[in-house]
């Protein structure tokens, strides 16, 4: 095939793709491809193969869709780090208000809001891809609960703020966007232990 002539297969299948979510109304995912070593590209709505990168990124779904599109996510990253299903949620509300592709004015990024450095850390090549976010996101909580003997308001007041500010008042430190937010998680935290 020719440079100048487009791939028409591939440009076929994309404008069906698109043509279908926009028959769809609310019904909205991530698409994820990749292209295998004999050329053929693959699409799915579920990055089930580490080959996958982000193709066509969707929005705007309220809050309680995420919380169900996620919760596979969300307890196999439970289980996996032993820590609290509901406080994952609850963090994720309170971070992004479950948009994936949320990013902050300091430039927090994601579900759960890590800054570039902590992603690193927590090994996230993608922040905004869902899965890596919220398996990065639980792992960084789970080594915060440990370094606070399993105390929440320490452990969430150093996700907001850091260890090292937490370490040095040794409480939740008087700053009042991280006594905030470590009200808001709680809350939230709250709620949805009730609807189990």
């Amino acid at each position: 095939m020719s440079p100048d002539k487009p791939d028409m297969p591939l440009l076929y299948y994309c404008m069906v793709l698109v043509i279908s979510f926009l028959c769809c109304g609310d019904v909205k995912a991530d698409i994820y491809r990749f292209r295998d070593e004999s050329g053929a590209w693959h699409f799915s709505n579920i990055k089930s193969d580490t080959r996958y990168r982000i193709f066509i990124r969707t929005s705007n779904m309220p809050g309680n869709r995420y919380i169900i599109n996620y919760s596979s996510i969300i307890n196999e990253a439970a289980g996996k780090y032993d820590v609290d299903a509901h406080l994952i949620k609850a963090v994720i509300m309170a971070e992004s208000s479950f948009d994936p592709n949320a990013v902050s004015k300091k430039g927090a990024r994601g579900l759960m809001q890590l800054m570039p450095e902590t992603a690193v850390d927590m090994q996230v090549e993608d922040p905004f891809d869902p899965e890596e976010n919220i398996f990065g996101g639980t792992k960084y909580l789970r080594q915060l609960l440990e370094t606070f003997n399993h105390d929440k308001k320490m452990a969430l007041a150093a996700y907001n703020a850091g260890p090292k500010r937490v370490k040095d008042y040794n409480s939740v430190p008087p700053i009042s966007e991280t006594e905030h937010f470590v009200g808001k998680v709680l809350k939230y935290y709250r709620k949805f232990r009730e609807k189990q």
